[in-house]
């Protein structure tokens, strides 16, 4: 923060708010000893809110006609099942799978969803009601909740691969797989482990560009709401004419990048569980 008695700079705002709440100061790039409290809160938080939702639709859930919310549970219901259906031709799988990817789609959603409240709004709250030092509210902004949701499915896909194909047939295709295999020895031991490592580098890019395409999406989001929220408060600091404009381009930029940002959450969030299912879909698949 900006030392005491003047305000702070673009820069020192900026920092300041793309700080966590953390047990302590990381040290690397990797530091798995450093905690963001403040993305687990808000993570596990938005994950209950959404189960409560979906646990209220369905105890909800009437035959005759249905009311708004339980017409709208059951549309979103209809698409997510829709789609595993189309990728996951296992049916016994697709009772967990789409399940999964509707709890995927609706967690990450309401994540998202964090970033079109004020970007003040609660840190402020929480900075003066002495409840805790600054925090940001966006999990999906933080890097180590999308890798770790990436990881997760990664997980999710390794065991289908052995529960679908069992474990001679996945490591067979490990060793088989894209380039195929030769009953000479000469060339069926180089060929294997070309193909062993072109499917290590398929899961590592696979997990990396899941996490880190929703990491990059919302963390540039944020970054926009930050820059648009020093427009407004660099009105007091200018003439009367600019700082008029000022505030006026903060009011039309906020709501417009706002409205514009309704379409981005829910997009990321439909694209991950896409890709999610895609994923899982691949695990089924024998090459």
């Amino acid at each position: 923060m900006a030392a005491e008695g003047h305000a702070p700079t673009a820069g020192e705002y900026i920092i300041h708010h793309l700080t966590h709440l953390q047990n302590a100061k990381q040290k690397s790039v990797a530091d798995f000893s450093v905690l963001n409290f403040d993305s687990i809160f808000w993570a596990v938080l938005l994950g209950m809110v959404g189960c409560f939702f979906l646990w209220r639709a369905a105890s909800r859930a009437t035959s005759g006609v249905p009311g708004r919310f339980q017409a709208a549970v059951e549309i979103l219901v209809e698409i997510v099942d829709g789609q595993a259906k189309g990728i996951v031709h296992n049916a016994h799988s697709r009772k967990l799978v789409a399940p999964l990817a509707l709890t995927v789609f609706v967690w990450i959603f309401l994540m998202n969803a964090m970033d079109l409240l004020p970007v003040d709004l609660i840190p402020y709250i929480v900075e003066h009601g002495g409840i805790a030092g600054y925090q940001r509210v966006v999990p999906t902004a933080d890097l180590s909740v999308t890798m770790g949701l990436s990881l997760s499915v990664l997980i999710v896909c390794l065991v289908y691969n052995v529960k679908i194909k069992g474990v001679g047939g996945w490591a067979h295709e490990l060793v088989s797989a894209p380039f195929g295999t030769s009953k000479n020895p000469l060339f069926a031991i180089p060929l294997g482990i070309v193909n062993l490592l072109m499917q290590i580098i398929e899961f590592v890019a696979k997990t990396v560009s899941h996490g880190m395409r929703l990491f990059g999406n919302m963390y540039a989001g944020e970054l926009i709401f930050m820059l648009i929220a020093l427009m407004g408060g660099a009105w007091a600091s200018v003439g009367l004419g600019t700082g008029i404009a000022l505030a006026l381009g903060h009011i039309v930029a906020g709501t417009a990048w706002a409205i514009f940002h309704i379409l981005i959450i829910t997009l990321q969030a439909f694209v991950f569980m896409m890709l999610t299912l895609v994923y899982v879909g691949q695990a089924h698949d024998s090459h």
